[in-house]
């Protein structure tokens, strides 16, 4: 499966990461939609659990992968999170800076901090998960 000292190294990162944005929801829907992106099927279904566990709607959930259509279900900070995780997940060049100044609107400097952390590790986790073909299931609470 996975290196133990660098999957140690990954979750602590991950719990800083959690911990800097304070919403816990927020920080599942950002994981989610990054998976997606990332077709990481192990991280998708432990997000999804995770995500149901802190009171997130089906509704939100399902609906997730075409957030910028069900606006009426995301805040705005919800949905300039989820604009800065495509944007850095499918990092072509760069954040373009109205994505960017987008989020500053919504996030305090050390709150944009982790969720750039946050956005960061679950894209290392997916291409972990993904490269090491660790399927979807396994995932213990």
């Amino acid at each position: 499966m996975l290196d133990r000292e660098v999957a140690q190294a990954m979750s602590a990162l991950s719990a800083a990461a959690k911990k800097g944005l304070g919403d816990p929801a927020l920080a599942e829907l950002v994981m989610i939609r990054a998976s997606q992106l990332n077709h990481c099927a192990f991280c998708l279904d432990m997000h999804l659990r995770l995500a149901r566990r802190h009171g997130e709607s089906e509704d939100r959930i399902q609906l997730l992968n075409a957030w910028e259509e069900a606006e009426d279900l995301y805040s705005e900070r919800e949905r300039a999170a989820l604009a800065l995780t495509e944007a850095v997940t499918l990092l072509t060049g760069g954040v373009p800076d109205e994505v960017y100044e987008r989020a500053a609107k919504h996030f305090s400097e050390a709150e944009l901090a982790h969720l750039i952390g946050l956005i960061t590790v679950i894209n290392g986790w997916n291409r972990l998960m993904v490269s090491r073909r660790v399927p979807p299931g396994g995932y213990q609470p």
